[in-house]
């Protein structure tokens, strides 16, 4: 007789913490005492059936969620939050629970389909972002040309590559290695070329610090800043277009070439001396009026995962569709549709070619 399995309390506070709740609030909403939610989620009591499916339904998860094993647990210092005065300890929370949630559909993915290894090397030994940017380039055999996609660069390269529809723009985007697979995760609410920037800031960390903030004595926001700006703008291809003291025209023109925001763009050339300070801070206040500070008008594209529009397209090929994640996970559907750039939500149509070769 198959024995069944116990209530996994850690899994609790995943999803409490996922929905951004307090253990007020599912108490509340189960029809629970918080010292009775707080003597499940430390352990100390086993509930009943009845229990989970009031904690189930408070929490919008399915009930077999909570008798799942165990799920990877994040450590604080491995997800870094750039503008941590403006980012609540809920949205922090909710963040790094998503990263738990995608390392099991990482792995799911990866025990269903045949996907690429990790080939991200360790460059923590250099010391200059830049110059590392310029090996990788050479090691990946990109050369000085614009990245087409940056989602479909990594991707390739074995990066696990989810969204994160977190409704704030507090929340950038963050990265890290679990059992040798490396994984990042961007906020679609920004900008396209605001997600450009931040899949190539965390391949930064990802490949100079492992993925965390847990280097002491190293400005790792810096580096990873340094050498997204290097490796989306190669300083060779940037010289031989931008003359010096271009005009905002044609830093306007020439975003859309490295698919960056006309302020990022402005930022690099100043660095690379072909602006004066002066003229940098005037061209800045130039953008800021044209709308470029909070926005990015006439933006390009914003970059898809072509894993996960496999994934789908060969699902719907044998008659199945996001339900068959979400059950085989025990999962709700909207995290699902969160952590694939949306894809889960619209209607998948077959394409030719491409597919993703299936485990057997």
């Amino acid at each position: 007789m198959t024995q069944k399995p116990s209530f996994n309390h850690l899994r609790l506070i995943l999803a409490r913490k996922r929905r951004k709740m307090t253990a007020i609030q599912v108490a509340e909403a189960a029809g629970l005492s918080r010292v009775h939610l707080s003597r499940i989620e430390t352990g100390r009591n086993e509930p009943p059936e009845d229990t989970v499916e009031a904690l189930a339904k408070a929490t919008r998860y399915p009930v077999g969620f909570f008798y799942g094993p165990e799920t990877c647990e994040l450590p604080s210092e491995a997800v870094s939050f750039r503008s941590l005065k403006r980012t609540s300890v809920r949205e922090r929370e909710a963040a790094r629970a998503a990263g738990e949630i995608g390392v099991d559909v990482g792995r799911w993915l990866f025990d269903e389909f045949n996907l690429p290894e990790a080939a991200l090397p360790d460059m923590g030994y250099e010391p200059d972002p830049a110059a590392a940017a310029r090996a990788l380039r050479q090691a990946w055999g990109l050369g000085e040309k614009p990245i087409a996609s940056m989602i479909a660069l990594l991707e390739a390269k074995g990066v696990r590559v989810f969204s994160l529809a977190e409704e704030t723009l507090n929340v950038d985007a963050f990265s890290f290695w679990q059992d040798g697979v490396p994984y990042v995760f961007l906020n679609t609410m920004k900008t396209a070329e605001h997600g450009v920037m931040d899949a190539a800031h965390e391949l930064g960390h990802l490949i100079l610090h492992g993925g965390g903030n847990t280097l002491h004595g190293r400005d790792v926001e810096r580096e990873a800043n340094a050498f997204a700006a290097s490796f989306l703008m190669p300083s060779e291809d940037v010289r031989g277009r931008v003359p010096r003291a271009p005009s905002v025209h044609l830093i306007l023109k020439l975003k859309k070439r490295w698919r960056v925001s006309a302020m990022a763009l402005a930022y690099r050339v100043h660095r690379l001396g072909l602006l004066t300070d002066w003229q940098y801070r005037s061209m800045c206040i130039d953008l800021t009026q044209r709308g470029y500070r909070t926005g990015e008008p006439d933006g390009t594209d914003r970059d898809k995962s072509r894993v996960w529009k496999q994934v789908l397209d060969h699902l719907w090929q044998e008659g199945k569709t996001k339900d068959t994640i979400a059950r085989a996970l025990n999962l709700p559907l909207d995290e699902i549709e969160k952590l694939t750039f949306g894809l889960a939500a619209e209607p998948v149509r077959p394409q030719k070619g491409g597919q993703l070769r299936v485990v057997k």
